[in-house]
């Protein structure tokens, strides 16, 4: 014979596998997920880029070459960074190419979000001297930050710090993403993520090799 405190705790349990108590569980769990993961927030991210429900933009206005906004930053010239194989590269030696800089880290979910579409801007210009890229893992774990490309299936290099960076560079937001031109000038800057896969940096960059 059920009783009656019996029949009331089978209430309680159908009452609480409603499908509204079922979609906040699976809601508070997606939520927990994004924010303790950073790769799940960071594809959370790039899908919202790529539907166009976040539009961070690539191009500021006033960083068209043609506005002549390049700016010469103090001591820039002396940066250094390590490839992790003892190999320094320094943006002194750099000078007649572009060189495009991103300071990211594994952790930063904004930087996961932007990943791909600069593997696409790198598949374009990788073949051509002209145009470095500098992947700046800001934590300086080289064999982490490499570990990461290579599980993402990423070609990007990946450097450390090896000087003191100008804050005209990086301040400490991630990710930032600068761009000099032939002559070493800051051309581009631009703070958290961004679509680099946007035919307007592709054309910026060509512009910059003229």
């Amino acid at each position: 014979m059920t009783s009656i405190k019996d029949q009331h705790n089978n209430t309680n349990k159908k009452n609480w596998f409603t499908f509204s108590n079922i979609g906040m569980a699976v809601a508070i769990l997606f939520v927990l997920t994004i924010i303790f993961k950073p790769g799940a927030k960071g594809w959370v991210i790039q899908k919202l880029m790529e539907v166009g429900l976040i539009q961070p933009p690539a191009i500021p206005k006033d960083s068209v070459p043609e506005t002549n906004m390049a700016v010469a930053v103090p001591g820039g010239e002396q940066v250094t960074f390590a490839d992790g194989k003892g190999k320094s590269i320094s943006l002194a030696e750099l000078k007649g190419k572009v060189v495009f800089i991103n300071f990211w880290a594994t952790w930063c979910p904004p930087c996961i979000a932007e990943m791909p579409s600069i593997q696409d801007l790198y598949t374009k210009y990788k073949d051509n001297e002209q145009v470095v890229f500098i992947m700046v893992d800001v934590d300086g774990k080289y064999k982490q930050a490499s570990g990461f490309m290579k599980k993402k299936g990423y070609t990007l290099p990946v450097y450390l710090p090896e000087s003191e960076v100008p804050k005209e560079y990086f301040a400490g937001s991630m990710p930032t993403t600068v761009i000099l031109d032939k002559s070493g000038k800051l051309a581009f800057h631009h703070l958290g993520a961004a679509d680099y896969s946007d035919p307007e940096i592709t054309g910026f960059i060509d512009k910059l090799l003229k």
